[in-house]
């Protein structure tokens, strides 16, 4: 028994666990990445999550500016940039001329930036387990990244089911 236990702690301080971790999509470098993107991240001094998904986006290379908003100024913010309420989330950033809300990969921002679509923003509504902030062990729930624009149109932008 000793020798088993004494391999499971070789394995796990190996750092492969780790690796197994480094090919979601929270943590894939962007391919053909573009520099200098900068994004005003908005958020509550409450929220956790949002502080990760931050780090995400600065992992990815983004400028961040993080700012902090009470809940009543923040939620102002949102329905200013035509953030419907059933596409709200926790924190919500610009990003060139549109908004971002939720937790959106950086890769599907760093897509929009480059391809410049006819849209308001991106958004990834309510609250995902799996992503930044919001891990549950192995968990990891299916989602959409959905665009949205001025009319209130909704279109599926991105999903994903096995990240």
């Amino acid at each position: 028994m000793k020798i088993i236990e004494y391999g499971l702690l070789v394995f796990l301080g190996s750092g492969l666990i780790q690796s197994v971790h480094a090919g979601s999509i929270w943590d894939q470098p962007i391919e053909n990445a573009v520099d200098n993107v900068s994004a005003k991240v908005y958020r509550s001094a409450t929220c956790g999550c949002c502080k990760k998904w931050v780090q995400h986006m600065k992992q990815q290379h983004f400028n961040v500016e993080d700012i902090v908003l009470e809940q009543r100024a923040l939620q102002q913010f949102k329905h200013q940039y035509g953030i419907a309420d059933n596409l709200q989330s926790c924190h919500t950033a610009v990003v060139g001329s549109h908004v971002v809300e939720g937790h959106v990969p950086a890769a599907d921002i760093m897509r929009m930036v480059k391809e410049k679509p006819a849209i308001s923003g991106l958004s990834v509504p309510g609250m995902v387990t799996g992503s930044p902030g919001m891990e549950m062990g192995g968990r990891k729930d299916p989602f959409n990244v959905v665009s949205f624009d001025e009319s209130g149109k909704v279109s599926e932008y991105n999903s994903y089911t096995d990240y």
